[in-house]
């Protein structure tokens, strides 16, 4: 019994983390990390609220869902 407590106490804890999403910028710097590694150049990142009209490409979410991470080439 100890130990079912134990487990649904630790993926409660597990659950409310994800939920909360990633801090933006630590994510931005994440995909800025990725994409240097493949060798992309002459980009930006943009971090803008969730719905808001962007030009590019949303690649990511943060801050529980409420911001984007909007991809512009060029």
């Amino acid at each position: 019994m100890k130990k079912f407590l134990l487990a649904v106490g630790l993926l409660s804890i597990a659950g409310t983390a994800l939920a909360a999403g990633k801090p933006c910028e630590e994510l931005k710097s994440e995909l800025a990390a990725k994409l240097d590694a493949k060798g992309v150049q002459h980009y930006s990142l943009d971090v803008v609220k969730k719905g808001a009209s962007a030009d590019g490409k949303v690649i990511g979410t943060c801050e529980g869902g409420t911001k984007e991470i909007v991809y512009k080439r060029g």
